[in-house]
């Protein structure tokens, strides 16, 4: 499996998870889905800078050095609301929307990786880097 297809499948798992959070109604859905949107994205964007982007970076190119900054400052973003989402009662009149803001702040990166980012990544770092790269993204997951 090369990288990107690994990144690609975690990403369409947090969009499910994202609608779940958003169409339910019940408390404990609500709650449930939170958290596992929390474990996900932080599982996801610290594969990505452990790994990952480091490897884009090391292409050299400005266009990539670019893309990682840019990258990484949006981890950042995602990052500050995570941290907020424990103390956002899954009842209350604002979780649909900050669930909603948080979902489009990381669908943004997500177009962004996957129209620009990857394409550069598959083309530059061939076959067998990339998947040597997702066989170490997938590594701490099977922990």
């Amino acid at each position: 499996m090369k990288a990107t297809v690994l990144l690609k499948q975690q990403h369409r798992e947090v969009e499910k998870l994202f609608a779940t959070a958003l169409k339910t109604e019940n408390e404990k859905s609500r709650r449930k889905a939170m958290e596992d949107i929390i474990h996900a994205l932080e599982h996801h964007t610290q594969i990505e800078e452990d790994v990952f982007y480091p490897a884009v970076r090391d292409i050299g190119t400005r266009k990539a050095t670019d893309m990682i900054g840019e990258a990484y400052e949006e981890h950042h973003v995602v990052k500050l609301v995570l941290a907020e989402l424990p103390e956002v009662d899954p009842g209350a009149e604002n979780f649909k929307a900050k669930m909603t803001v948080l979902k489009e702040l990381v669908a943004h990166h997500v177009e962004e990786e996957e129209d620009e980012m990857f394409p550069i990544a598959e083309k530059k770092l061939g076959e067998d880097r990339s998947s040597e790269l997702a066989e170490e993204m997938a590594g701490p997951r099977a922990a």
